[in-house]
């Protein structure tokens, strides 16, 4: 059984006093599963519907279709059972301001009976010397890593993050990827939602990227950058890409003035074939890349391909 499960979720958000449009819909038929001893990224533009799913999952917030379940437990009717057994950790806030990081660790672990021993929590963390500081004199970099301990006082099975290194200096953003890699292989499942694709990339086993309310692409990071395999190149604007498309036989598009791509695999042979076309028309080769995107590459993609279906539909829906 999947650590946390999500099967066609729906949530929508009332219209509000005076809009015509109705209510709006933020999560639109989501499904994906989160496993024990994995990182599980989920990926999304601002308004995608991430923080909305995560809210559910964390009991916060109602559905009004689909099914989310959390190591087998529904996140709102029994919620009491599960809070014991989750850790959550916000992007900001949620701290008293003049709490020094030591009594706001030892305050948390003493509410889940002593589970966590404070100190260690402090050292895992990186705040051992931050240690009799109050919270309003830390860095927002500090906050974050005081976020993350508090998330982990309870010891939990499963770890909700929200942009766990968002405001964090180097040094400590390899500190908190090396826990949270620590934290999987130790068998807790961890759900993180960050905008540090660069991040998603060195630390999750899975990804789900969403857009719009649903979800456009799943998969091991890995697998991901591979299906998005395209050969780009840039010359002259206006090259006959038909009579490109035919030699090479892929599809050719001018992504703008003067950059190209080609819709198909970086082989030898069609690299070769490209050079040589444009070589037989006297063509300039200015620049060239081949091989596996980068996770952003991928995600700028099918984020803009589910934005252009979506305002497609729009306008055939009004006509």
């Amino acid at each position: 059984m999947a650590a946390i499960e999500v099967d066609e979720l729906v949530v929508r958000y009332p219209a509000r006093r005076g809009d015509p449009g109705g209510p709006t819909t933020a999560v639109d038929g989501v499904s994906f599963e989160a496993h024990a001893g994995h990182v599980t990224a989920l990926l999304g533009p601002n308004g995608a519907g991430k923080t909305s799913t995560v809210e559910v999952l964390e009991g916060y917030r109602h559905a009004v279709g689909g099914r989310v379940r959390v190591l087998g437990l529904d996140p709102v009717t029994e919620h009491h059972v599960l809070v014991r057994r989750v850790g959550v950790m916000l992007q900001g806030g949620g701290v008293y301001p003049g709490i020094r990081v030591r009594e706001a660790v030892a305050l948390f672990c003493a509410h889940y009976g002593g589970r966590t021993r404070p100190d260690d929590l402090l050292e895992r963390t990186g705040l051992t010397e931050l240690a009799h500081r109050t919270y309003r004199h830390l860095s927002g970099g500090e906050q974050q890593r005081l976020s993350l301990a508090l998330a982990l006082a309870g010891d939990p099975e499963v770890l909700f993050l929200d942009e766990p290194t968002a405001g964090v200096d180097v040094s400590g953003r390899l500190l908190v990827r090396r826990l949270v890699r620590d934290l999987a292989d130790g068998g807790r499942a961890v759900l993180l939602t960050t905008h540090d694709l660069d991040e998603a990339e060195k630390v999750a086993d899975h990804v789900v990227i969403v857009d719009r309310g649903r979800v456009v692409a799943s998969g091991d990071p890995h697998e991901l950058r591979a299906s998005g395999d395209r050969i780009r190149f840039a010359g002259p604007s206006g090259i006959d890409v038909a009579a490109l498309a035919a030699a090479l036989g892929a599809p050719v598009h001018e992504a703008s003035s003067g950059e190209y791509v080609v819709e198909a695999a970086p082989e030898p042979q069609r690299l070769a074939a490209l050079t040589a076309w444009l070589a037989q028309h006297d063509l300039p080769l200015a620049d060239l890349r081949a091989g596996r995107q980068s996770l952003e590459d991928v995600f700028v993609r099918l984020t803009t391909e589910e934005s252009a279906a979506t305002s497609a539909g729009r306008r055939r829906r009004s006509r």
